[in-house]
């Protein structure tokens, strides 16, 4: 009897385990999460680079008054297209004109002096070449001693004089004449410079952006009257990852597309790339010119496409990465489990994903159910 109990005892023990134990591995199949994986390959990937930004004016320009005073006319307004040259605005100039007259008179003045100095000098030439040779035949004479001493002395004395006075007239007298009208032409020169500069001109082809300036108002040389842009050209100013400066290069083609107008495609042309990062040294400045043939309006939102290619690269569906706070991560498949791992990922397409830290080739990493997956969860292959 008590064999018997002892029997059936070990019989509802073996039955409870066995039912205990599909119960737990029933439980563990029902929680796992349903995945499909790939397995991470070494492959050449194609991705589009897209560079956003503003497209700005290849060239801007303030323009200054060279002289202060009243504005007189002004002949833009902001919008205005204008030529190099093309006069902008006019200062008033009625105090200048009176002192170029004052000066005008200053010189016919200085040049008449001048041409009384002349005269002197001739005058005093003429003397002096006639006691030359009064002093020469003198001179003659006492050598044959026909004439005397006394008179020798007296005509060389006057001969003296005679050569004082040309050179007072002619160093003295016609070079203060001369210095004179240099003097008056000099001011008028710069008088005229000034009544020049009351004309502001365009120093170059574009549209005027910036009217700081009414008629009436003061001029001054310190602040801008007008802002003139080249809008012949446009740059598109934007910022590019450190990860793509290996695939971009100066004077390289690239299409840009404005957003406006997303069926036309502009060629454009990488004209600068920045030296050193912006902000945390993640990202570069980079400018891409393009001709405005259309008359495209600056402060336009565009962006510019690049197709690159990276060879011989870890790549995996691109479903398969998740992207939280900046970061990415995937979970990698092992033993029916799945482990959360970092990655830092490179070119991306539609499809197609780059790994450039934190995948291994042959790995296989989950690509459905993603979101739904955390660290350690168990999986169920499909």
């Amino acid at each position: 009897m008590k064999k018997r109990i002892l029997g059936v005892l070990i019989g509802a023990f073996i039955l409870f385990i066995s039912i205990t134990g599909c119960a737990v591995k029933s439980s563990n199949t029902s929680n796992a999460i349903d995945v499909q994986v790939a397995t991470a390959q070494k492959q050449n990937i194609d991705a589009e680079l897209n560079i956003s930004g503003t497209l700005v004016p290849q060239k801007t320009v303030n323009v200054y008054s060279k002289l202060s005073g009243q504005v007189e006319k002004v002949n833009v307004e902001v919008g205005s297209e204008v030529k190099e040259k093309d006069l902008l605005a006019v200062i008033e100039t009625n105090a200048l004109n009176l002192q170029l007259e004052q000066l005008q008179a200053s010189l016919n003045s200085a040049k008449a002096s001048e041409e009384l100095a002349k005269g002197q000098v001739a005058q005093a030439k003429i003397n002096l070449d006639s006691m030359q040779r009064v002093y020469e035949e003198t001179k003659n004479l006492y050598d044959k001693g026909i004439a005397s001493k006394a008179q020798l002395n007296e005509i060389e004395t006057k001969y003296e004089i005679a050569k004082k006075q040309y050179e007072t007239a002619l160093n003295g007298t016609l070079n203060q004449a001369k210095a004179a009208v240099s003097a008056a032409q000099a001011n008028i020169k710069n008088i005229k410079f000034q009544i020049s500069n009351a004309k502001i001109t365009s120093p170059i082809n574009g549209v005027v952006t910036n009217r700081n300036i009414n008629p009436g108002e003061l001029a001054a040389p310190t602040a801008p009257l007008f802002t003139i842009a080249d809008v012949s050209t446009l740059k598109l100013k934007g910022t590019i990852s450190q990860r793509y400066l290996p695939y971009i290069k100066i004077n390289q083609t690239i299409d840009v597309v404005v957003d406006i107008y997303p069926n036309k495609v502009y060629k454009g042309v990488i004209t600068s790339i920045g030296p050193m990062a912006i902000g945390t040294g993640m990202y570069f400045p980079i400018e891409i010119s393009i001709k405005n043939i259309d008359n495209l309006k600056p402060g336009l939102s565009a962006y510019g496409r690049i197709k690159i290619t990276s060879k011989d690269a870890v790549v995996i569906p691109a479903s398969a990465v998740v992207k939280n706070d900046g970061k990415s991560y995937v979970y990698v498949i092992e033993n029916n489990t799945a482990k959360k791992r970092y990655v830092e990922t490179g070119l991306l397409n539609d499809k197609e994903v780059e790994i450039i830290e934190g995948l291994n080739e042959n790995e296989k990493v989950a690509i459905s159910n993603v979101n739904n997956l955390f660290d350690n969860a168990v999986v169920n292959v499909k």
